[in-house]
C-alpha cells in the first residue's frame, strides 16, 4: 500500500509545510535519505501551547504535540522528495521536551511522534530515537521532532 494510500485508511491528511522561524530550509534530501529541520507543533500556523512540560503543559498534551510535529516532518520531506509516495520508512527520530527540572517523562511524550510514523509506515516505521529535556525550545514551544526519512 502507498503511503499516500496508508494516510487516507488513517484519516490523516498532512498540514502545509512550516514556514522557517530563521535561516534554514524545512528539509534536505542527500543520498537517499530525507533530513528535516526541527518542527514544532504548528498548527493552523500556530503553536497549541507553550511553555514546559511538567508545569504549564500536560505529558498527555506534549504527547499529541510531538505527534503533530512528525505529521509536520512528514509533510516538509514529502515536499523535499517530491511527494509522501517518495518517502519509504523512518531511520531517526530526535524529539526536544521542554520541562522542568524534575519532569523525566521525555520518552513518553516523544513517544507521540514513534507511535504515528509506526502507524503510517509499519515496519518501515521502525526507527531508532533520542528523547531529550531542555530548559527552553523556540518560540517557547514545549516539543521539538526532528526525523530521518528513508528514500522509497
Amino acid at each position: 500500500m502507498s503511503i499516500s494510500a496508508r494516510l487516507d485508511e488513517l484519516g490523516i491528511e498532512l498540514p502545509a509545510v512550516a514556514a522557517p522561524v530563521a535561516a534554514y530550509v524545512p528539509a534536505v534530501v542527500r543520498d537517499g535519505l530525507v533530513y528535516t529541520s526541527g518542527q514544532l507543533p504548528f498548527s493552523g500556523g500556530a503553536l497549541p501551547a507553550t511553555g514546559k512540560v511538567g508545569a504549564e503543559v500536560a505529558a498527555d498534551d506534549a504527547n499529541a504535540y510531538a505527534r503533530t510535529c512528525a505529521l509536520n516532518a512528514l509533510a516538509a520531506a514529502a515536499d523535499a522528495a517530491g511527494g509522501v509516495d517518495r518517502i519509504g520508512g523512518v531511520l531517526r527520530v530526535g524529539g526536544f521536551v521542554a520541562s522542568t527540572p524534575d519532569f523525566s517523562g521525555q520518552p513518553g511524550v516523544i513517544n507521540g511522534a514513534s507511535v504515528v510514523l509506526g502507524e503510517i509506515f509499519g515496519d518501515a516505521g521502525r526507527h531508532v530515537r533520542a528523547a531529550v529535556g531542555v530548559p527552553v525550545l523556540p518560540l517557547d514551544s514545549p516539543v521539538e521532532v526532528e526525523v530521518t526519512f528513508i528514500l522509497a
